[in-house]
C-alpha cells in the first residue's frame, strides 16, 4: 500500500499526529527548491505541506499510477527505477535529502519511488502546489534548474551504462555519489552507501556478483576501504583516474 496516501485530515493536519516542523528551520531548504523562496512565501507553503514517513521498502509512488502528489525529500535516499516487460527493474537513480520527485509534473509516474532506508519527505498535493508556484516566477527558475540537474544525472547514468569496464562504473558511481553527498553539506571521504549491492547492480547495469568482485577489487588494491554502510575512498586519484578513462 502507497503509504503517503495515509496521512491526510481536514485542514491538512497528520492524523498520525506528526507536527509541522518549521519550513524556515528546514535542514535542506537552502539546497532544494523551497530556497528560492522567503519567509512569507515559505510559510504559505507550510499549510499546504504534509510531512510524512516512509519505512525502508515502502513505495511513495508507483510507475504509471497518476501523479497526484510531488515530495521533497528531506531525510533518507530513495531508489528510483522502471519495471521492464520482462520482470527485470532498470534504477534510473537514487533521490538524497533536498531532491523534488515529480518535477515533471506528468499525468502518470514515469518511475516507481520506494525508500531505500527511513525516509521523510514533504508531500503536497500536485494540484495545491501547482496553484502555489503559479505567479512566482523566482521559484519556477529555481524549479527549471533542478530538472536540468535531473537531465544532467540521466546523462551521467547513460554514461556509466557505456562504460566498458566494472571498475570504471563502480568508480564514477563512488565519485559521483561523493559529489551529490558533498553538494547537500556531508563532504566526506566516507561514502555511505544505504542502497544495497542489488541496488548499485541494477543501477550499473552490471550482475551482483560482479560489483561485489569490483569493490573488493579495489579495497585489495587499498583504493577504496570498506568499512559499515559505506565506503572510504583511500585514493581519490586512483578512482579520478578510473573515472576518466
Amino acid at each position: 500500500m502507497d503509504m503517503s496516501e495515509q496521512c491526510t485530515a481536514p485542514g491538512g493536519q497528520c492524523k498520525h499526529n506528526r507536527s509541522h516542523a518549521a519550513c524556515a528551520d528546514c535542514g535542506v531548504r537552502l539546497f532544494s527548491v523551497c530556497g528560492a523562496l522567503d519567509l512569507s512565501e515559505l510559510e504559505a507553503l507550510e499549510r499546504i505541506s504534509q510531512p510524512t514517513t516512509f519505512a525502508p521498502k515502502t513505495m511513495l509512488f508507483d510507475q504509471g499510477a497518476l501523479a497526484g502528489n510531488v515530495f521533497n525529500v528531506t531525510e533518507g535516499v530513495v531508489r528510483l527505477y522502471k519495471s521492464l516487460p520482462d520482470g527485470r527493474r532498470q534504477i534510473m537513480g537514487f533521490a538524497l535529502p533536498g531532491d523534488f520527485l515529480g518535477l515533471a509534473l506528468m499525468d502518470r509516474y514515469g518511475v516507481t519511488a520506494e525508500a531505500v532506508n527511513h525516509v521523510k519527505v514533504c508531500r503536497f498535493l500536485r494540484s495545491s502546489f501547482l496553484s502555489y508556484i503559479d505567479g512566482k516566477p523566482h521559484l519556477l527558475k529555481r524549479m527549471h534548474e533542478f530538472t536540468g540537474n535531473e537531465l544532467s544525472l540521466a546523462q551521467d547514468q547513460m554514461l556509466l551504462l557505456g562504460r566498458k569496464t566494472a571498475e570504471e562504473k563502480v568508480a564514477a558511481f563512488l565519485i559521483n555519489l561523493q559529489a551529490r553527498y558533498a553538494r547537500i553539506g556531508a563532504m566526506s571521504v566516507t561514502v555511505p552507501l544505504p542502497m544495497g549491492r542489488q541496488d548499485i547492480a541494477d543501477y550499473l547495469g552490471l550482475t551482483i556478483e560482479t560489483v561485489s568482485r569490483t569493490l573488493t577489487k579495489l579495497a585489495r588494491e587499498k583504493t577504496i576501504l570498506i568499512v559499515p554502510d559505506g565506503v572510504r575512498l583511500l585514493s581519490s586519484e586512483r578512482l579520478d583516474h578510473l573515472t576518466a578513462a
